[in-house]
Formats: C-alpha cells, sequence, structure tokens
C-alpha cells in the first residue's frame, strides 16, 4: 500500500447524442467516411454564423440537474481564444464565466463503499477535429468537429485509480440511462483528462499537479493513475520530489508509462471573451421543469428497486444495471410476469455469457423477453428441465425459432408420479445387491438410482419428483 495519499481530479469529456451538431447542421453520427458531416459553419466558411442546437442545451442542462448542480439564469457562450489547428476558425466556443451546472455531486459505489464526489462545473462546448498523425504528414478529419461535448469537472477529491475509474462507469452509465450519449468508448465517445498529485497523509496542502491529456478508455486512465502515482512516489522517496513539476503528460499503451509532453508552469491564458456571434437568452422557468421532470430513474435507483422489491441480491442487481439495455430487458420480463429471480438468473448468467461470446448486443439478440418467457413457462409447469431449457435457448437462438418449436411431447417432462414410481419399482427390482449396499451406509448410490431412471426415460423423468419417490421407497 502506498504511504502517500494521492489526490486525483478527473475532466470527462463526452460527445451528445443529437441529430445535428451543436452549431451547425452537419450530421452528428459515427462516420468512417472521412469528412463526410460537414457543413460551410465547420469550415469557418466567410458569412457563416453559428447557430445553438436547443436540443444540445437541453441534454446539458438535464445532466446538470441530475449531477445537482446550479443552473444559470442566462444561457450564453464564451470563446475560448487559444489556438486551435484543428478547428478551422482557429477557436473553440465553450462555456466558462456562467457553464450550465456549478457545485454539484454525484455518489459513487467503489469496492464496497459509497463516495461522494464533487463537482467543480459541467459546461457545453464544441469537439475538435480529429488529426492522424503519419511519418511526415497530418490528416484531419472534419467530421468530429464542431460535435456537441459535455466537459464534466470534478474538484480534487478522488484518491485511488479504483474510484476514478468508478466515478467514469457511473457517469458512462447515468449518460446512457438518461439517453444523453451512446457513451462508447469504442467510437471515442469519452475522453478524459486526469489530474494527479500526492501528498504526505497529515499533509494539507495538495502536491504538484501533472495533468495526462486524452486518455480513451477507462482501463488507460486505470493504469495511466497507477502509473503516475508510483512515479512519484518514487521520486518522493528517494527525495528528488523537485522533479515532479506541473506539467501535461500523455499515456503510451505499449509501455504502460506516462511521458511528457509540454511544461505548464503557469496557467494557459485561454482569453476567453463572451462569444459575439451567440446572443445570450435567459432561461425559461417552465422549460427548466419540464427538464427536470423528465429525468428518467437512474441506476442508483433501479439497483435499490431490484433489491427491495424484487428481492434481487446486490450482486445480481449490480449486474444488471451496469448497462442500460440489461435493465430495460430484465424488467421487461417482469412485466410480462417472469419471477424477477429467475429472469435475473437467465441474463445474468445465460444471456450476458452468450452476448459476450457472440461480441453482439441485446438489441441483436434474438430471444427477446416475450420469446424468453416461452421457455421459463414450460420449465416453471414442469413440462421440460432446466437441462432441456437450456438446451432449447441455444437451439432457439442457433437456429432463430422460437422456443416452443422445440416443446412438444417428446420432449416434455414426464411429471406423472405413478408413471415414474412403476420405472422406479421396476429399476429397484433389477439392483437387489446396489440396495443392500445402500443399506449398508454406500449412500453415495442414491445417485446411481437417480441415473438409471434419466436413463431409462432418456432424460424425461421430473428430477425433483424422481428423488423424492426413490428416496421415500430406498430408506422406508
Amino acid at each position: 500500500m502506498n504511504k502517500y495519499k494521492a489526490v486525483i481530479g478527473l475532466e470527462m469529456h463526452c460527445e451528445l447524442k443529437s441529430n445535428s451538431k451543436v452549431f451547425s447542421s452537419a450530421r452528428n453520427s459515427y462516420n468512417e467516411i472521412a469528412n463526410d458531416n460537414v457543413r460551410p459553419v465547420d469550415m469557418a466558411f466567410p458569412g457563416t454564423l453559428p447557430v445553438v442546437n436547443k436540443e444540445c442545451v437541453r441534454k446539458a442542462l438535464l445532466m446538470s440537474m441530475v449531477l445537482g448542480c446550479k443552473q444559470p439564469e442566462y444561457m450564453y457562450f464564451d470563446r475560448k481564444n487559444y489556438y486551435y489547428p484543428d478547428l478551422p476558425k482557429g477557436y473553440q466556443i465553450t462555456q466558462m464565466h456562467d457553464p450550465v451546472g456549478v457545485d454539484g455531486e454525484i455518489i459513487i459505489e467503489c469496492d464496497g463503499y459509497e463516495k461522494t464526489v464533487q463537482i467543480h462545473d459541467i459546461h457545453l462546448e464544441e469537439d475538435a477535429a480529429s488529426l492522424d498523425h503519419l511519418y511526415d504528414v497530418s490528416l484531419i478529419d472534419y467530421n468530429r468537429a464542431g460535435v456537441p461535448l459535455l466537459e464534466l469537472v470534478t474538484e480534487p477529491c478522488l484518491n485511488s485509480a479504483e474510484e476514478a475509474v468508478a466515478f467514469l462507469e457511473t457517469m458512462r452509465r447515468i449518460y446512457q440511462y438518461c439517453d444523453v450519449s451512446e457513451a462508447d468508448t469504442k467510437k471515442g465517445q469519452i475522453r478524459c483528462d486526469v489530474n494527479v498529485s500526492i501528498m504526505d497523509p497529515d499533509a494539507t496542502e495538495l502536491g504538484t499537479k501533472v495533468e495526462i491529456k486524452n486518455i480513451n478508455s477507462f482501463g488507460n486512465v486505470y493504469d495511466a493513475i497507477v502509473y503516475e502515482i508510483k512515479r512519484q512516489s518514487e521520486l518522493k522517496d528517494a527525495g528528488r520530489y523537485d522533479e515532479v513539476v506541473q506539467e501535461t503528460r500523455r499515456f503510451d499503451e505499449e509501455t504502460g508509462t506516462t511521458i511528457h509532453m509540454r511544461s505548464k508552469v503557469d496557467a494557459i491564458d485561454y482569453k476567453y471573451f463572451v462569444e459575439p456571434n451567440i446572443p445570450k437568452y435567459k432561461i425559461d422557468k417552465s422549460w427548466l421543469m419540464e427538464i427536470r421532470e423528465s429525468i428518467p430513474m437512474l441506476p442508483r435507483e433501479r439497483k435499490a428497486m431490484y433489491i427491495n422489491d424484487f428481492g434481487l441480491s446486490e450482486y445480481d442487481a449490480g449486474i444488471i444495471i451496469k448497462e442500460k439495455d440489461y435493465a430495460d430487458y430484465f424488467e421487461e420480463c417482469v412485466r410480462l410476469g417472469m419471477d424477477a429471480k429467475t429472469a435475473a438468473n437467465w441474463l445474468t448468467v445465460q444471456i450476458i455469457a452468450y452476448l459476450g461470446k457472440h461480441d453482439i448486443t441485446l438489441s441483436d439478440f434474438y430471444l427477446k423477453p416475450n420469446l424468453l418467457k416461452q421457455l421459463i413457462d414450460e420449465q416453471v409447469k414442469g413440462t421440460i428441465s432446466s437441462k432441456q431449457a437450456k438446451e432449447i435457448f441455444f437451439k432457439a437462438l442457433s437456429d432463430e425459432k422460437e422456443p416452443k418449436t422445440y416443446i412438444s411431447k417428446d420432449t416434455a417432462q414426464i411429471t406423472d408420479k405413478a408413471e415414474i414410481e412403476t420405472i422406479i419399482d421396476t429399476i429397484l427390482e433389477n439392483n437387489q445387491s446396489q440396495i443392500e449396499q445402500y443399506k449398508n451406509g454406500k449412500t453415495n448410490l442414491f445417485d446411481y438410482f437417480v441415473g438409471q431412471v434419466m436413463k431409462e426415460t432418456r432424460g424425461k423423468a421430473n428430477p425433483v419428483i424422481t428423488k423424492e419417490i426413490l428416496k421415500d421407497k430406498l430408506d422406508n
């Protein structure tokens, strides 16, 4: 365990879901064709002016409310007059002086405990284009230029890589549950800047802050923080803490290390001023109320409902809320009348494993809740065994046919007690020596008798009824 206290602050950038970009009519969608989602405003052609996307503002305000932030009276934007080579106009439109939300907080769960993370602010801005640096040339794709971006800035209140990742995962789920963003790291929709410093446990002043820029996965965030804490701690142990300077570094995935990019002795003067091309406007209170009323049930609330109302374990509830699709699927199962624990077991064990193995999502999964219900209903009625249910589950998925297609008299379980008893009597008559061994203490032969019944019935005898009758006859 590290003897120093780590202090971590995060700047999380998340691309919003909308039909068009934040200040232009260009499509806001993932596109592998470079420079296809582009309009004159994105290219800063003379005579063009930005127009604010109201839907992006609504989603930004919604997230501000979810995080318990204060919303501004007026909505306006600022110009960040720091040269952007990846924005044609050379500057970024963002929010600085009065963003959509300030002074919020969110509760996260990490390794069995809860922690309140303080939010400094959340603001709406435009994303920059993406650059691809080759050996002797850089290629630029303007599809991302102008994409609506929410930047969420925490206070320096996180103390481990585990807490940082737990916060990012919590926020990713909230973005998805609120339908604000797909929040897909594979599509580059989430990026993160990490600020790390260390200090003695009893110190009152923060150590020297080091910034790590543009980390594109939660795994890399974890590795970057762990490495940076180790690097700074080793320098401090060696009496060389003065070598820890305020700087910007990048994370190298191949080596798992952070590498110096540029010094940052003082805060950069971005020369912010109010964006003159976007008039400020007063935010209507009735609109704010409407937005607040549209906030859906969030992951934390759903988890509590699954545990308290549906009787799920904390473990199962935690797995189900990890993805909005899982939670929606589960709740649809319950709405259709399935037992909550049975539905949760199928989802967390069979379905999620199948999705991972075949690299698909629930939207591509053939057995929708109404089809899963066919299977579960027959298992509950005793028509098929749990083993048969699993076999039919995979057959239905492979052939993309309804489960009831595979359920007939030939596959149905034998549940008639008299019929099972007759079969058991015949087996016992033909296994007298095994009965004597059983009565003399070789009780593991019980499974042998069960196996004989299953062999005789080709696995169709109801196992519960079979065991009850066998136990009664062997013990008496």
